[in-house]
């Protein structure tokens, strides 16, 4: 395999990229401070605007305010308002009241959470939108939005406390395990800086008490349209009307303080003595350890620093390929581990390697990090890893250049944000693909070794370990970081010794198939081949991406087949033979061999199905269809130390999750909803013992043996001309075995026990905790009646969303006492037989304050039988309709949504060898549910689908700290007198 410099041509293998000039380019040349393909400008008021046109999506406008003003600008008493003015905008401004912004959006298609949002971080505040432009007003109106949280935030007391009870519980999901171990790493970094405690959650105190005049203090001072930046990317008819819209709502917006307000900058301090900490998480997901080396960001300016962050981008890209290597060989010294660098905050980026190993093993694995890091310095990479690197980066910048004309506005949007904030050059993607193309051969391994110098434990290093039981010490870690400085000094750190990499995949090529049976359906687009070993392929060519095909094969038959005795050694099949390499060659090999190309292939084997999908760029779907045929043909036989390093991940995962307090809450409802039995029980450690790996192997590979069992679908930018060989050569040449291999028809598998509970249960799961989280799951089951299947699936999707939208509105908008809430739709109780009825539940799972769960539990039944009595309103059901009609428009623009339409069509009930048919079956379904979705329809499938009344059977389980008996008693008691004939247990 060939991937030197000079071979370049072998890797840019289209012609759209190939005949792109190259560039005659000075190291000192300036790159442009003008963003490219942008309106870019300011108003009088010194709002700064990025307009540009954009059609993907399709009559859609992605929109942002970025704010320069984050927590780091907060005084002490106002620690956390930062990110409250953000909470408010949403809440009340001098035009919206009462989250009335939300609802307006929503009217229109732009759903909570994913059309609509906001985040803080230390130095910067973004409001971001996604909102359709089909109709004139809705761009005026969105934008109107935005001039609103500029300068129009009210920030009275009512307001305030309506929503001190989302932050809070913002503020109490953040203080998990997580949570704090990013909170101790982010001061360990900062220390001697104002950054370090000025995290944007803030201060508990401060969010119970701040009062409205800080907040409004605060908001007046720093929010100056100054440090305002509107940008606006979608399907515009042209940007001069856009830029009018900004105008006409921000031209006349006056801000608080008259001058605007120096950003002040606040220095992070470096160090030459390294910083180490021990950080004991008794809920940590496992033992990790950090290396993190602050440096100073520096503006990319010119040419020459434009490479330098390309070779630095290298430089991590080829020490995590060296690592992943490493964590695949015998008793690696770690699970995981990866290089990276990331911009903090606005003066600091830091390079940062981080593994995760077994426990025990941190001081092994920090010596590793470093050794690699140190050989890298002694002996830099070789030009064949270099090569590999530059193969894979030239593949990306080749599928960004050709897909240049697709790119998503929202991915736009945060281009053009990154310029007002860091003044990141926005060059546009034709000319970086010159520039990558240009400088990226020329680019040595030397140049790219040498960034292994910021690694230094003298360049402002930080090493920190996460362990649940304290194992080591900084002494430890000081005496680790000696060890291999010493070793380096001293050159006893010999050169790297890379595998042998094998030439082709396929070594051998397979005689094509015949096509049997070949079929068209013009409704969905898409032709159907049946091929001559037994296999389906399907195939829907689309213009959505130039760079991407995406496919997915399915077969009956999975591990609800199996006998209990069985069960545990095959569940594990996957991913014993995944550590081995289920495409004929070991993960690090394939890594290697698959440089420079855009293709990867994954497995599942689930209850019922059996499947595998893909995902390449059209010139590598050979390669794609490759692995597939490696699939089928490829033997994995378990060998001793892929099953140990397997075990020992598995076993370490697994005493990771029982340290989770949610492990328990999660294990309860599982054993509640769906029955105890051997195919919802969690694995424990002692069950690990019985696992068989040969039989486990010996299961996944024939879980993808037989080709006459598997329908395919690919959908994306395909060239029949080109594809069809490719598909008959090697998925119709994969030999069909001279005997059936699980062949299952859908109708007789064998379903999951699934028994929910017949009455009302509510119950407590306590569970040790080191800071105190609750946890709420509401769930009530579900009968679909086969008649109108069809038309009952798509009303469960109204329902569900209905119920989320309320509860959201009651729990949050309302009462203030929750930060989010979903509802989940779970049809998978039964077989996927087509006939009988669909059983399964609908779930809604929120967190608040342990003291007011119960109380929120049965605010959220009153809301849901209230819509099961009463109806919602016009206006809800007007806002579900068009959240559902948006996010189907998208939806038609994208492969993932095509792909996923035409497997449900072929895995639909009503499917018999017509998949025209099928997919019109479902098309009808959807559209008579939405013409006939009314108040009135609504609440009577509110009644059809959950239980009527809904009071009358569920089942509740909160997840609750630890805490003393008597407390749990009164607790109980409590619960019980506000319910009566409920039942509550203690699960410890």
């Amino acid at each position: 395999m060939d991937l030197l410099p000079a071979e370049i041509a072998s890797i840019t293998r289209r012609h759209g990229f190939r005949s792109l000039k190259l560039l005659n380019v000075h190291m000192d040349e300036a790159l442009s401070e003008e963003p490219y393909g942008v309106e870019y400008g300011s108003l009088d008021n010194g709002l700064h605007y990025y307009v540009r046109v954009n059609s993907k999506p399709r009559m859609r406008a992605a929109l942002a305010l970025g704010v320069k003003v984050g927590s780091v600008l907060e005084v002490e008493e106002e620690r956390g308002v930062a990110h409250i003015v953000e909470h408010l905008a949403f809440s009340a401004t001098k035009k919206y009241t009462n989250h009335d912004i939300v609802k307006f959006l929503e009217s229109i298609g732009a759903e909570f959470g994913a059309c609509q949002n906001a985040s803080t971080s230390a130095d910067e505040t973004i409001y971001e939108l996604l909102v359709p432009v089909d109709k004139p007003e809705l761009l005026s109106q969105a934008i109107s939005v935005l001039a609103e949280f500029s300068s129009e935030v009210r920030v009275s007391a009512s307001d305030l406390e309506k929503e001190r009870g989302a932050v809070l519980e913002e503020y109490r999901g953040g203080r998990n395990a997580a949570g704090r171990m990013q909170e101790a790493h982010w001061v360990l970094m900062m220390e001697g800086s104002r950054y370090a405690d000025r995290q944007p959650i803030g201060l508990e105190k401060v969010i119970r008490t701040v009062s409205p005049e800080t907040v409004k203090g605060f908001y007046d001072k720093w929010y100056h349209l100054h440090n305002m930046a509107v940008v606006a990317v979608g399907d515009f008819p042209d940007t001069k009307s856009v830029v009018e819209l900004i105008r006409t709502h921000f031209g006349q917006k006056v801000s608080a303080s008259i001058e605007p307000p120096v950003i002040p900058v606040f220095p992070v301090p470096s160090h030459e003595e390294p910083r180490f900490s021990c950080f004991v998480e008794s809920e940590a997901g496992g033992s990790a350890v950090m290396i993190s080396c602050k440096i100073p960001v520096f503006e990319m300016k010119t040419v020459k620093d434009y490479r330098d962050s390309l070779a630095e981008a290298m430089f991590h890209c080829a020490l995590s390929q060296r690592l992943f290597k490493i964590a695949r060989r015998k008793d690696p010294p770690f699970f995981s581990c990866g290089s990276a660098a990331d911009v903090l905050i606005r003066p600091v980026k830091a390079c940062i390697v981080t593994s995760t190993c077994k426990e025990g093993g941190i001081i092994e694995a920090l010596e590793s990090m470093l050794l690699e890091v140190a050989r890298v310095r002694l002996h830099g990479f070789s030009e064949r890893e270099i090569s590999v690197v530059r193969a894979l980066m030239m593949s990306e910048i080749e599928s960004a250049y050709l897909e240049r004309d697709q790119m998503q506005s929202t991915s736009l949007r945060d281009e053009y944000l990154q310029h007002f904030f860091r003044k990141e050059p926005v060059v546009g993607i034709e000319y970086e693909a010159q520039l990558q193309k240009t400088i990226l051969p020329h680019i040595s391994a030397k140049e790219v070794s040498s960034f292994a110098e910021n690694f230094r434990s003298t360049c402002s290093c930080v090493i920190k370990i996460v362990e649940p039981r304290a194992r080591s010490t900084i002494e430890d870690l000081k005496a680790a970081v000696s060890k291999i400085s010493s070793m380096e000094e001293c050159g006893a750190i010999p050169d790297w010794d890379d595998e042998h990499i094998p030439e082709e995949i396929v070594s051998v090529k397979p005689d094509p198939g015949d096509i049997v049976q070949q079929t068209s359906f013009p409704n969905v687009g898409v032709t159907e081949l049946v091929m001559s070993n037994g296999m389906r392929v399907c195939y829907k060519c689309t213009d959505f991406l130039d760079d991407q095909v995406l496919f997915t094969g399915f077969s009956y038959g999975g591990l609800s087949e199996l006998s209990e005795s069985e069960y545990l050694s095959c569940s594990m099949g996957s991913t014993i033979a995944g550590e081995i390499g289920v495409f004929g060659y070991k993960p690090s090999i394939l890594m290697d061999m698959l440089a420079g190309k855009r293709a990867e292939v994954g497995t599942k084997v689930g209850a019922y199905l059996r499947t595998f999908s893909g995902d390449c760029s059209p010139s590598d779907l050979e390669t794609a269809l490759q692995l597939v045929y490696q699939l089928f043909t490829t033997n994995v036989v378990p060998g001793d130390e892929e099953v140990k390093i397997v075990m020992q991940m598995t076993e370490e995962a697994i005493l990771a999750q029982e340290r989770d307090p949610f492990t328990a809450f999660a294990n309860r409802v599982r054993e509640l909803n769906y029955g105890n039995s051997y195919f919802f029980k969690p694995i424990r450690v002692p069950d690990l013992r019985k696992v068989d790996p040969i039989r486990a192997c010996e299961y996944f590979n024939n879980c993808f043996k037989d080709p006459s069992t598997f329908t395919v679908v690919i959908v994306g930018n395909i060239d029949p001309a080109i594809a069809l060989p490719l598909i008959l050569q090697f998925l119709g040449g994969i030999p069909k075995p001279a005997e059936p291999v699980l062949h299952c028809n859908r109708d007789d598998l064998k379903g999951l026990p699934f028994t929910f509970p017949e009455t009302i249960v509510r119950e407590v799961v306590r569970s040790p905790m080191v800071e105190a989280q609750c946890s709420v799951q509401l769930t009530f089951p579900v009968e679909l009646k086969n008649v109108q299947m069809m038309e009952e699936i798509h009303f469960v999707g109204f329902v569900s969303k209905l119920l989320e939208t309320k509860i959201m509105q009651v729990l949050r908008f309302k009462h203030g006492q929750i930060y989010s809430v979903s509802v989940s739709v779970f049809l998978g109780g039964n077989k996927p037989s087509r006939t009988g009825n669909v059983r399964g539940d609908i779930a809604v799972n929120f967190s608040c304050d342990p003291d007011s769960s119960w109380k929120l539990v049965d605010i959220s039944l009153d809301e849901i039988l209230c819509l099961q009595e009463k109806g919602p309103s016009q206006e809800d059901v007007s806002t579900i309709l068009e959240i559902e009609q948006r996010a189907h428009e998208n939806g038609l623009q994208e492969n993932h949504y095509w792909l996923d339409r035409i497997l449900r069509s072929y895995q639909s009930r009503v499917y018999s060898c017509d998949l025209g048919a099928s997919f019109e079956a479902q098309d009808e379904g959807r559209s008579k549910v939405r013409e006939c979705l009314n108040p009135s329809t609504a609440q009577l499938a509110s009644q059809r689908i959950l239980p009527f009344p809904c009071t009358s059977q569920y089942s509740v389980v909160v997840l609750m700290p630890q805490s003393s008996r008597i407390r749990f008693l009164k607790s109980l008691l409590q619960s019980a007198q506000n319910r009566t004939g409920t039942e509550a247990k203690m699960h410890p």
